[in-house]
């Protein structure tokens, strides 16, 4: 069952001989100061074996976006060795040795692309360093290629595993001076690249962590309360201890509350049921009888919330995120004035594979397996509700994650695994696997919002003022998690006269990231309205976006913070988005095509996770239904693709996402109470519903940045802003089901 990240004052490297004569390099990047929480170690293991065989750890999990193939890949082409010669496996937790690993926020590659480069470029050098001194020849003279050396002068080679040994006994070089490759010398990095584990994927060999066997492992399920805070006071306890299989039953009085908003360090209020199989303790939990206590997230619903927001708008804001000029002075002067109201539900994340986890308890000590985006996250929640030192709990990040998209950032089921592990004790593996219903009324979800608009413009048809009031979630003038809207959301900066404000109502139910967080939702209402606007200035969408954009060439913020001592990425960049802009409105012939009554195009743009993307949907609408035919997408993701292959599903996966969002999605509440539970109410995109999707790259000289989450923001307006074209119907709250007139 064992499946297979503060930091020193410098820059490091460690060989040593490993049995057989091959190499072992362990290599560590420190800063110039002691680690804090937010910077760590960067580390990786390369092996090299007397047969010249190679083996590459991935430090970061594999949640479906590749980087367990990616990261090595970058090690690969540093260390110049051909990738049929790699064989990769996964890190296991260890943040002392490689720094931070958890994955999330397309920051994985951003993160890592120059630390895994030296250190593959560190070992090239340990190999060619070993092979001159052997040679007695200087090292300018040696070349790499397929993991062998060579003096041409000589006619001389070897291979980096006959040179293992040797290369074990050199002095670590510097790895911030380590002489990287010129990119035009690439040979892996770039190139289509099949995921490692694929073989195995498609013949359904064991790796993900429902998968988990041992012996004698249990299993469980978990009812919980079915409002968030909610407490249990009695149940049928003796009746479902009688049933078959079972084997405990256990009561969980629940540790959470208004400081833990995301379970991060609590549990829930509920009843575990272990039995020796799955299927048993399901049937067991389906007799159970319990009533419970609701408590004041008890009286929340989406009509409340709805009447609410309402009325909020008809206020002036309870506080102010930000304000340019004087908007209000220049919406009396404008030509034109537009005003709107949109809105966006919550949304759960529904991962295919449902949230589960592994564990064990015995002499004190637990150990875990769990599907995690956070392996020391996970380890850290246990440790505070167990009180149990870290030093005593073992987690095993699976193999792979049967989809992350931020929910798998939180580290609630593998808290409750340890929690009924404990409770049943002796060593014995518990598996806590969760239904569907379980999934999609216990997630931590994303949050709904309403936003009131106003905007105006000149008699040029020019955006002079525009005001967003937000009526969001949270207390006391501060947003609950993943509420809150940044004072630089665009088009902050690009308008003279503008402001954001906010009021804000009471949540007792927790909300988490969902896939390109916060953008997933502001896209939507920012977009959609701003082609609201750019119709009624009489001018074509594209035309209107590449004149707004022209006003400014770079935002003064960078939309995300420096993390782990890496440099603070990008901001948001008007010409890199006037280029993508172009780019899909060439591919798609936007402007160029004459198409049948009730089709039409519709354009969108977001910046999101230092990623610049353009979509251009078509759909086929009528009177009351949706039909999209096509996406054309293109992102400026900076100077390298590492994984093509990669990086084109990783933006189709996400387009397929957001339509499927927008199609049908939503969570609503009643009482409390979550009103969906599977996929009959929550459904997700059908096979037979997926357009295609044709995905370009712009390639810039900008540092190279994740995809998979910011191909996801563009969406929802783009699709919203077809559907205005094709019909004239402009629809303003998601999704674009039959509530909002659409039969899909």
């Amino acid at each position: 069952m064992h499946l297979r990240n503060d930091q020193s004052r410098r820059s490091f490297l460690k060989a040593s001989a490993v049995t057989g004569g091959g190499l072992m390099l362990t290599f560590n990047l420190g800063t110039a100061k002691a680690a804090t929480a937010t910077e760590a170690n960067i580390g990786a293991f390369v092996r090299i074996a007397p047969d010249n065989t190679f083996v590459i750890m991935a430090k970061s999990v594999d949640i479906g976006q590749g980087v367990k193939t990616s990261l090595p890949m970058i090690i690969a082409d540093e260390l110049d060795v051909d990738w049929s010669q790699v064989k990769v496996e996964l890190a296991p937790l260890d943040t002392e040795k490689f720094g931070a690993q958890n994955v999330g926020g397309s920051t994985t590659i951003p993160r890592n692309w120059d630390n895994m480069r030296r250190v593959g470029a560190a070992a090239r050098q340990m190999i060619v360093s070993a092979a001159a001194k052997m040679w007695k020849v200087p090292e300018g003279e040696l070349t790499t290629g397929s993991g062998v050396v060579t003096h041409a002068a000589s006619n001389r080679k070897a291979t980096y595993g006959e040179l293992a040994s040797k290369a074990a006994a050199q002095t670590a070089p510097d790895l911030k001076t380590v002489k990287l490759k010129d990119p035009k010398d690439f040979k892996i990095i770039g190139k289509p690249t099949r995921d490692v584990d694929a073989p195995k994927i498609v013949v359904g060999q064991p790796l993900y962590g429902i998968d988990v066997q041992a012996p004698g492992m249990l299993a469980a399920t978990f009812e919980r309360s079915p409002v968030f805070g909610g407490k249990l006071v009695k149940a049928n306890i003796d009746e479902i201890r009688a049933m078959p299989g079972v084997r405990k039953v256990v009561v969980v009085e629940g540790i959470t509350g208004k400081g833990d908003p995301a379970r991060q360090n609590g549990i829930e209020a509920g009843v575990a049921i272990v039995a020796d199989t799955w299927w048993q303790a399901q049937t067991a939990r389906r007799k159970l009888r319990v009533e419970w206590k609701d408590g004041p997230t008890g009286l929340q619903s989406n009509a409340n919330w709805e009447k609410t927001a309402l009325e909020f708008a008809k206020k002036e804001p309870q506080f102010n995120i930000r304000k340019d000029g004087d908007p209000d002075a220049t919406f009396k002067g404008a030509a034109k004035v537009i005003e709107a109201t949109y809105s966006y539900p919550f949304l759960a994340h529904a991962t295919m594979e449902p949230m589960n986890s592994t564990a064990s308890f015995n002499n004190g000590k637990f150990e875990v397996w769990t599907p995690t985006q956070n392996a020391a996250a996970a380890r850290t929640s246990i440790s505070k509700v167990m009180g149990i030192d870290e030093k005593d709990i073992l987690v095993h990040p699976t193999q792979r994650s049967g989809g992350g998209f931020g929910r798998r950032a939180q580290p609630d089921p593998a808290v409750e695994a340890a929690w009924i592990a404990r409770e049943v004790g002796n060593g014995t593996p518990v598996k806590l696997v969760w239904s569907r219903e379980d999934d999609i009324r216990h997630d931590n979800y994303r949050p709904a919002g309403y936003h009131h608009f106003k905007a105006g413009l000149d008699a040029q048809g020019k955006l002079i003022a525009l005001t967003d009031h937000f009526v969001s979630f949270g207390e006391n003038g501060k947003f609950a998690p993943m509420c809150q809207l940044g004072d630089n959301i665009f088009p902050a900066e690009f308008v003279p006269n503008l402001s954001y404000g906010a009021s804000l109502m009471q949540l007792g139910t927790p909300m988490g990231p969902l896939r390109a967080p916060g953008s997933n939702a502001l896209s939507f209402v920012f977009m959609s309205f701003l082609d609201e606007v750019a119709q009624a200035s009489g001018r074509d969408p594209l035309q209107f976006h590449m004149d707004l954009l022209a006003e400014k060439r770079v935002a003064a913020k960078a939309a995300a913070p420096a993390a782990n001592g890496q440099p603070r990425p990008p901001g948001f960049d008007a010409e890199r988005m006037r280029g993508v802009l172009q780019l899909v409105a060439d591919k798609s012939g936007w402007g160029k095509r004459t198409m049948p009554k009730g089709t039409a195009l519709g354009m969108a743009y977001y910046f999101s996770h230092a990623g610049h993307l353009a979509h251009v949907i078509e759909v086929t609408a009528g009177k009351d239904e949706v039909k999209v035919n096509k996406v054309w997408v293109a992102g400026d993701i900076g100077s390298q693709i590492v994984n093509p292959i990669m990086a084109e599903s990783q933006v189709q996966g996400a387009v397929l996402d957001g339509i499927g969002q927008a199609l049908g999605q939503q969570v609503t509440f009643a009482n409390g109470r979550v009103q969906q539970g599977n996929f009959d109410d929550f459904p997700l995109l059908r096979m037979n519903e997926a357009p295609p999707v044709e995905v370009h790259f712009n390639i810039t000289g900008n540092p190279p940045s994740g995809i998979g989450e910011p191909a996801l923001p563009p969406v929802h307006p783009a699709l919203a802003n077809a559907i205005f074209a094709a019909t004239g119907k402009r629809v303003r709250s998601l999704p674009f089901n039959k509530a909002a007139g659409f039969a899909v």
